[in-house]
């Protein structure tokens, strides 16, 4: 089974036993913490997808680190202005394992009923081309 989940305005496909890095959230190492945006839950035999959410899925997992991401070098530059500015980001992450997705089971539809097939319209008879008009004599 896996899902699709939405934390720090990204979108994760997870599974159980699954790590993540994502933006950092709130809580302790050690700390459960459920994702209840849960866009679309799938598994070989079904799959619900969310209008935008899927009403009652959770995806609970537990916080592994609170870390920092590789340095992001951010350069200004205008030439022949002797304009340079160099500044650097590393964005705070949080490490998780996903231990388990909660999915609320899905009623099977009935098939729909076949329509009875519908009888071909008679053709109608193509109209017939008039004679094209021969010019009038010139004077």
């Amino acid at each position: 089974m896996y899902a699709v989940i939405q934390t720090g305005g990204k979108q994760y496909k997870v599974a159980p036993g699954d790590l993540l890095r994502i933006e950092k959230l709130n809580g302790e190492v050690g700390d459960q913490i459920t994702f209840e945006s849960v866009l679309f839950v799938g598994s070989d035999t079904q799959s619900q997808v969310g209008a935008p959410l899927v009403p009652g899925a959770t995806v609970t997992g537990t916080i592994l680190d609170h870390l920092r991401g590789s340095k992001v070098v951010v350069l200004k530059f205008k030439r022949r202005k002797m304009y340079r500015r160099k500044s650097g980001h590393r964005q705070s992450l949080t490490s998780i394992r996903i231990d388990e997705i909660n999915a609320p089971q899905v009623p099977k539809k009935a098939a729909p009923k076949k329509a009875a097939p519908k009888k071909a319209a008679p053709k109608k008879a193509a109209p017939k081309k008039a004679a094209p008009k021969k010019a009038a004599p010139k004077k």
